[in-house]
């Protein structure tokens, strides 16, 4: 099933970011490789591609896990997560609609 995990930022994320991001992209690419990503990418914590020093609000990843757990456990293991990136991070369940 594809579950979407949602993080969000504490304030002023933006040095942890870059520091954890090469870890985090690796991961994201092992997903990819194995046809297990669907999209992933960061909020812009302003309305820009590049926020420059505004940096991100949080981020969203869908991604096909065999069970809620193991999405957990994979975003749990997340190199945001031990960076401090995240205040919080929220799973659910995702079934797309559109385009079909």
């Amino acid at each position: 099933m594809w579950f979407a995990i949602i993080g969000t930022d504490v304030a002023d994320s933006l040095e942890k970011r870059k520091g954890a991001r090469p870890a985090h992209i690796a991961r994201l690419q092992a997903l990819l490789e194995q046809g297990r990503l669907f999209v992933a990418g960061a909020f812009p914590a302003i309305e820009s591609e590049d926020p420059g020093p505004a940096g991100f609000s949080g981020s969203l990843i869908l991604a096909e896990f065999p069970s809620l757990a193991e999405a957990r456990a994979w975003a749990d293991a997340d190199p945001y997560v031990a960076a401090g990136v995240y205040a919080d991070v929220r799973i659910k369940p995702f079934r797309k609609a559109l385009p079909a």
